[in-house]
């Protein structure tokens, strides 16, 4: 078992005890942060555009965004390595310069990448954590974004120098803004993991509160039936 695996079984076997003495998952996991929109956010085009997040286990952040309005898809994969490490075991390790993440396709009429930045730094992840989320530890789960073009750049970096302005987060945020050089699509048991396994102690401890907490900050971005992977592909 790899070592971020085995932190997972951990995560688990605790979530399981947790629920044995009658703690609520929502209230262990990590609270959302209501915090305001970009002030600079890109303007609308025709088509559909893409963006890269990472947020730590790609499992909750490819399951919040596949949750909000105006998505095409959310795929679970690695970005920030190469093609030749782009495995779960060998990402695993941490040394390989990928992080989990989530390629988005969204149709920027119906929802800005602003917002879906908005959306990924309130309820999506913890961005104040440095090189690791809650329960997994190591490179593979920094906060990162991995932009398509220059504009993208502009609205993600200034968004973050915003929030740190207006101080609503108790720490500064250390999410890494860096040019997109390949995303390569995880392993098909990773794929749509949280609607295919909402009882999973890991889902339920980590993750089903985010998709509360979008659903509860958003509402009007917020979609019941989420876009699944098989589903687009089918």
């Amino acid at each position: 078992m790899s070592t971020s695996s085995h932190r997972r079984s951990l995560v688990a076997l605790l979530a399981a005890t947790l629920f044995s003495l009658g703690v609520c998952a929502a209230d262990a996991a990590e609270d959302a942060v209501v915090i305001p929109p970009p002030a600079v956010d890109e303007v609308a085009s025709t088509g559909t555009e893409t963006a890269i997040f990472a947020g730590g286990c790609f499992w909750g952040v490819q399951g919040v965004f596949q949750h909000v309005k105006g998505v095409k898809s959310a795929v679970s994969g690695y970005a920030g390595g190469d093609a030749k490490t782009a495995q779960y075991e060998t990402v695993s390790t941490g040394s390989t310069g990928h992080a989990e993440a989530v390629q988005v396709t969204f149709d920027p009429k119906q929802v800005s990448y602003g917002k879906l930045l908005q959306i990924f730094f309130s309820v999506a992840h913890n961005p104040t954590q440095l090189n690791f989320q809650g329960p997994d530890r190591g490179t593979q789960y920094r906060s990162a974004l991995f932009v398509a073009d220059p504009e993208q750049r502009k609205v993600a970096e200034n968004y973050i120098s915003q929030l740190d302005k207006a101080h609503v987060f108790p720490q500064l945020i250390v999410t890494k803004v860096s040019d997109t050089t390949g995303f390569y699509p995880a392993e098909a048991y990773h794929q749509d993991f949280l609607t295919l396994n909402p009882t999973y102690p890991y889902i339920v401890y980590n993750d089903l509160p985010k998709i509360e907490n979008l659903k509860s900050l958003f509402p009007a971005d917020y979609r019941g039936k989420p876009v699944l992977v098989m589903k687009v592909k089918g």
